[in-house]
């Protein structure tokens, strides 16, 4: 009788990573094997806070139940058919979707760069098609210091030089303005100018919330120039702000919406360029696609998300728990945090580099049985599953005060 294979420990699993995974990550030491709601459990049954929530992809927790359910539910039905034929969960989905975000029309994609993509590519055609831009000679204007994925055409318009560096030649037709600066970005803006493309708040540059007024002057700025608001809500949004959409904290309906991460419940990938008929009308088939797009796995899902957020249940609660979050931070300020900034449950702290490294508080923070992540230099990120309660919240908050102390 074959005797059992043995589980590997977690020192055992990451050296078994080093040489058959390519180096583009550079992790926690934790292995994580088991998760529900806010915990995740590594393969010696240690127990963390999760702080993350997978970059706000796992904003409902893990494995929530109606997720879980619904994607059991579809798994024993269809998972995919491809776009060459309807599926019965796609309509729905688009229907709901739409409702809840005040557009018309939906494109479901799978990750969110290619949400991304998929946007760039609609603002393109839109601009040819609608606004009379001769041909090739559409630009869109973004803002520096963004995050909106890694593949090369992204690439060639961010400034983080680690994500450009080695990738050219470079995709042209961009322009970079500073964030939060309406006079840089009117100047930009021209009549070649397809879109302009934002984060409402730019999570990867350390939660960086612009001025009060910015996004409605953004809006304003591209009705007047005749172009098009499209606006990068892959990690603000679905809840996680205490809005369903962050531009909603100014009253602002973007053009364009590019939404992903939590529209997959942290289950599938699942995410969708959702704007007006008017400019996701100029797509015709055959000049856009994706196999996986619209699966009906991926709907299923991606309509019990959409009916979790229809209750206004997470956005109440990451607003309420954001003003815990915004206290905790703020007693914390002169104790190892030089500054915070926080909207709902989300919030980029500054540690004093004397301390140690967003990546050293981090590894603290995990001794603490809490999951952090760094982004840059002492700037660590903390999104938590709006599922979290005051008490675990609160929990964090003080292994964090732990951490900053040594």
């Amino acid at each position: 009788m074959t005797a059992p294979a043995r589980t590997r420990t977690s020192a055992e699993l990451i050296e078994a990573e080093e040489p058959v995974l390519a180096h583009n990550y550079h992790p926690l030491p934790v292995v994580v094997s088991g998760a529900e709601g806010t915990w995740v459990e590594d393969v010696e049954g240690r127990r963390y806070l999760d702080m993350l929530a997978g970059y706000s992809a796992l904003n409902f927790g893990h494995r929530h139940p109606a997720l879980i359910e619904a994607a059991h539910r579809q798994l024993d039905r269809l998972t995919l058919t491809s776009r060459a034929f309807h599926n019965d969960k796609l309509a729905g989905f688009a229907e709901r979707l739409a409702a809840l975000t005040g557009q018309d029309m939906v494109l479901p994609m799978n990750t969110g760069a290619e949400a991304v993509e998929s946007g760039i590519k609609v603002a393109r055609k839109w601009a040819y098609e609608v606004k009379g831009v001769p041909a090739d000679r559409a630009t869109i204007v973004v803002a520096a210091d963004n995050f909106h994925g890694r593949t090369t055409t992204i690439v060639s318009f961010s400034t983080d030089e680690t994500a450009r560096s080695g990738f050219g030649p470079f995709t042209p037709g961009f322009k970079v303005v500073p964030y939060n600066d309406l006079a840089a970005l009117e100047a930009a803006v021209d009549e070649t100018t397809a879109a302009v493309l934002i984060e409402p708040i730019q999570g990867e540059a350390g939660v960086i919330i612009p001025d009060d007024g910015y996004l409605a002057g953004v809006r304003e700025l591209t009705r007047r120039a005749g172009c098009l608001f499209v606006a990068d809500e892959i990690q603000s949004g679905l809840g996680r702000t205490g809005r369903t959409l962050a531009v909603e904290h100014e009253g602002v309906v973007p053009d364009v919406l590019l939404l992903g991460k939590a529209l997959g419940g942290g289950i599938v990938p699942v995410s969708a360029v959702v704007g007006s008929r008017d400019v996701l009308g100029v797509l015709r088939p055959g000049e856009h696609g994706s196999t996986f797009g619209g699966n009906p796995l991926a709907a299923a899902v991606g309509t019990a998300v959409v009916e979790l957020l229809e209750t206004g249940e997470f956005q109440r609660r990451a607003e309420e728990l954001g003003a815990v979050l915004g206290e905790g931070l703020t007693e914390l300020v002169g104790k190892g945090v030089v500054g915070f900034r926080a909207r709902g449950l989300w919030a980029g702290v500054d540690v004093d580099p004397a301390i140690g490294t967003g990546r050293e508080i981090s590894e603290r923070l995990m001794r603490e049985g809490v999951l952090a992540k760094d982004t840059h230099g002492s700037t660590i990120r903390l999104a938590p599953p709006l599922t979290i309660t005051e008490d675990e919240l609160r929990s964090a908050l003080g292994s964090l005060e732990k951490a900053l102390a040594g």
